[in-house]
């Protein structure tokens, strides 16, 4: 088998998939942005290697996952004869684009309040070889059958501030999101079979503004497997059971996006707002280790919304505005900075020893993973958007504003 696979492994306790590389969740199998297939350089609405454009009617900004033969993604639909709203799951026939299915999980009679910027289902779907998890924040959470037949459905309660982010992690039997509202922020533990609670953490933080968005990272270390999940002012570290580990604070830090990643036993996290600044912290601590466990730390274009991407000791990071940085993963030494884009709220994409940026106006750049800056592709679809890009076995899957593309490689 190829070494990343074992390094996937090594990493990640997840279930059985039934295909050689997967994108099951948020970021892929990894939840780190990897995809181990050369995928398309080139693409434009008019591109001979676009397999396939589906329109979506709704706005969402969670982004696609694979399921079998399907691409399922979550959606959200404003019913005009009423301003209601109804929060559904779709999946797409990879091959054609067409709609295998849908289903209606949740419908609300008036509009919750959320950040402009925000959708009712920015959250990413979960596969876990066997059923789709979903979640929409406050507003509900869902288990599914690959072929839609809904097992259970649940509503936590929480308040949130902007409305929902956090994507749902499984590993083994647990389903886990972060609940950093309003008032008592938290991480869940939920039973994936039926929905009922295992456990829910409230943060150890006293916080002036508690509102967070992260998704967690499950990793497995030398002394057992993680939760690990930035939040406001502080990055917590969780067993499975819901007990702290160890927690590290950086002042002033809130609502706080990028997914953690983790690295030859560092991981690296953001702080979010209203100074972002990149930690990268030792794994290796108990208790607070906020004295002990940092090794360096940025607060040059560091992002507040898209997950950074490391490639053979390099660090890629793509600031809110566009501007995207190469630093040296194990002292944070910058090798070049650049303003690639516009603003971006995706995460990066790693591909083949190529990083894939898109930015919220549809363009996907596409440079070299390497100590010098080397643009090699512009791709426009002139369509707003604020997902991440899905990539698998030869092809990537951009969700717009109004549709979902796959293109191939010819």
């Amino acid at each position: 088998m190829k070494h990343v696979i074992f390094w996937i492994l090594s990493l990640f306790c997840f279930s059985s998939l039934n295909s050689k590389e997967y994108w099951n969740q948020f970021r892929g199998v990894t939840g780190q942005g990897h995809v181990d297939s050369t995928i398309p350089k080139f693409w434009n609405t008019n591109s001979s290697n676009l397999n396939w454009k589906t329109t979506i009617r709704g706005t969402a900004w969670s982004s696609p996952i694979l399921v079998n033969e399907q691409i399922v993604i979550t959606n959200a639909r404003k019913l005009p004869d009423d301003n209601s709203l109804d929060l559904e799951v779709i999946a797409l026939d990879e091959p054609t684009g067409k709609v295998a299915w849908k289903q209606s999980l949740f419908s609300y009679p008036d509009l919750p309040r959320i950040h402009h910027k925000n959708s009712y289902a920015s959250p990413t779907p979960f596969f876990d070889g066997d059923s789709i998890f979903v979640h929409f924040g406050n507003l509900g959470t869902a288990s599914l059958s690959s072929g839609g037949d809904i097992r259970w459905r649940k509503v936590f309660d929480y308040s949130p501030v902007h409305g929902g982010g956090s994507s749902p992690v499984i590993h083994n039997d647990l389903l886990i999101f972060s609940a950093d509202g309003a008032t008592d922020p938290c991480i869940f533990g939920i039973d994936k079979k039926n929905g009922d609670l295992r456990w829910k953490t409230i943060r150890t933080s006293r916080t002036k503004k508690n509102f967070s968005f992260c998704t967690p990272l499950v990793v497995s270390t030398g002394g057992g497997v993680q939760i690990i999940s930035p939040a406001s002012d502080y990055v917590f570290s969780y067993s499975l059971d819901g007990k702290e580990i160890w927690k590290f604070n950086y002042p002033g830090g809130y609502s706080v996006v990028p997914r953690p990643v983790i690295y030859n036993g560092m991981v690296f996290v953001s702080s979010g707002y209203d100074m972002p600044t990149l930690y990268a912290l030792a794994i290796d601590g108990v208790g607070d280790v906020t004295e002990s466990k940092l090794i360096w730390k940025t607060s040059k274009s560091v992002p507040r919304n898209s997950s950074i991407i490391v490639v053979d000791n390099l660090l890629f990071m793509a600031a809110d505005n566009g501007v995207i940085s190469c630093l040296d993963v194990k002292n944070g030494k910058t090798h070049w900075i650049e303003r690639v884009g516009g603003s971006c709220s995706s995460s990066l994409l790693h591909a083949k020893g190529l990083i894939y940026f898109t930015d919220e106006t549809g363009k996907t750049f596409v440079f070299e993973a390497k100590k010098s800056y080397s643009l090699l592709a512009v791709n426009d679809l002139k369509e707003r958007t604020l997902a991440s890009l899905m990539a698998y076995e030869g092809s990537v899957v951009v969700r717009t504003e109004k549709a979902v593309y796959r293109f191939g490689n010819q």
